[in-house]
C-alpha cells in the first residue's frame, strides 16, 4: 500500500476501554505534533470512535499511524493525523455544508458531521460499491442517519446540493477536478492530494470572486483518485 508497511490482520483482543485510553493518547499526541489545534475538531474526534469503523481483523491497530485496508479496490481508511492534517486548513466549522469525496470508512464523514453540527450537513460521495457499503453500515450502526451518502464519481460532485462552504477530496489527482472548484462557493475552501513532479502535495484553493488562491501544506500520500477525472493505473 504504496510505501506503508500495514500490520497483519489478527482477531482482536483489545477492550472497548482500551481503545478509549488509546484514542485519549492519540489525541495528546495528535495536538503535541501540531496537528490537532481547534476545540471543535479534538472534541470530535474524542466521540468518534475510530475502531468501530475499521474492519474486524485490523481492528486492534486502530490508532496507529498506518492506512489500514477496506473492503474494495485499493481502498484504505488513513492514518489518525490526516483527519487534523485536512480540517484544520479547511477551517471546517459549525454550520458548514461539507462535500467529501472518498467515502472510505466513513470515520472522516463521521468526524465531520460531528465538526459541523446540527446546524451544518455533510455530504459524501464514494465511488467503489463495496467500500460504500461497508461505511454506509458504520454510520448507521454509530447513529448517523443524516448524512447524504451518495454512490457515484466524486469528481463530479453532487451538484444538486451545491453550493459547498468546504470541500475535501481524500485521493490523489492529477488536477482539482473542475465540478468541485464550481460547486465551491465563493469564499470557500478546498483541499485535496495534487500528483506533481513525481510526488503528491496536499494543496489548499480559497475560491474568491477574481481568482483561486492556492497553498501548499506539506507533502503526503494517498491512493489514486478514480473516475472519469481519476488517474489511470493502466
Amino acid at each position: 500500500m504504496q510505501g506503508w508497511i500495514i500490520p497483519l490482520p489478527k482477531e482482536p483482543s483489545k477492550s472497548k476501554e482500551d481503545f478509549s485510553k488509546e484514542r485519549k493518547k492519540k489525541l495528546k499526541w495528535l495536538i503535541r505534533q501540531g496537528y490537532l489545534k481547534s476545540e471543535r475538531i479534538k472534541d470530535a474526534m474524542s466521540k468518534v470512535p475510530r475502531e468501530d469503523f475499521i474492519p474486524l481483523m485490523y481492528k486492534d491497530y486502530s490508532y496507529l499511524e498506518v492506512p489500514l485496508p477496506l473492503p474494495g479496490k485499493k481502498a484504505t481508511i488513513s492514518c489518525p493525523h490526516s483527519y487534523p492534517l485536512f480540517y484544520e486548513p479547511l477551517g471546517l466549522d459549525t454550520g458548514h455544508k461539507f462535500l467529501e469525496v472518498g467515502l472510505g470508512s466513513g470515520y472522516g464523514t463521521a468526524v465531520a458531521r460531528e465538526i459541523v453540527g446540527p446546524e451544518g450537513l455533510v455530504v459524501s460521495i464514494e465511488i467503489d460499491p463495496l467500500t460504500f457499503e461497508f461505511a454506509r453500515k458504520n454510520l448507521e450502526n454509530e447513529g448517523y442517519n443524516d448524512i447524504v451518502l451518495v454512490k457515484g464519481d466524486g469528481g463530479l460532485g453532487y451538484p444538486e446540493m451545491s453550493s459547498y462552504d468546504r470541500i475535501c477530496v481524500t485521493a490523489a489527482c492529477l488536477e482539482i477536478p473542475p465540478p468541485l472548484i464550481e460547486q465551491l462557493r465563493i469564499g470557500g475552501r478546498l483541499i485535496a492530494p495534487l500528483i506533481e513532479f513525481g510526488s503528491q502535495n496536499l494543496v489548499l484553493l480559497e475560491k474568491s470572486e477574481k481568482e483561486i488562491i492556492r497553498k501548499v501544506i506539506c507533502q503526503v500520500l494517498y491512493v489514486s483518485l478514480r473516475g472519469i477525472y481519476g488517474v489511470s493505473e493502466d
